[in-house]
């Protein structure tokens, strides 16, 4: 069942707010009350969290974007948990290719040294 995510009600001096922060992407796992974005107004920062547990399923507004009181800003998929799964296995994936990506930087380093110890001596 999808769920939307609104603003929150802004006290009465206060027009509108702007989208300062999303601390979750589309696909995302989000629990009750975890924090989704930070809503900046001329006054305060609001954080606005989750309503539920699920996954993330639309952003409404982009960074920078102007909203008012209760204009909903996402909606997120109650009880889903596939879309956070393979998100997961991508992030295992990067950190096994960072350290090969590593080990072949210095032998790529270490290649050149000769080459300019060779010079040098000519």
């Amino acid at each position: 069942m999808a769920t939307e995510v609104k603003a929150p009600v802004l006290p009465e001096s206060v027009a509108d707010g702007t989208i300062a922060t999303w601390h979750k992407k589309v696909g995302d796992a989000v629990k009750r009350d975890e924090n989704l974005l930070d809503l900046e107004t001329d006054k305060v920062v609001l954080e606005v969290p989750s309503p539920v547990d699920g996954v993330l399923k639309e952003i409404k507004f982009e960074v920078g974007a102007t909203v008012t009181s209760s204009q909903v800003v996402a909606i997120i998929e109650e009880g889903a948990t596939a879309a956070a799964a393979p998100a997961e296995e991508k992030k295992a994936d990067t950190p096994a290719a960072a350290p090969a990506a590593a080990a072949a930087a210095p032998a790529a380093a270490a290649a050149p040294a000769p080459a300019a110890k060779t010079d040098r001596k000519s």
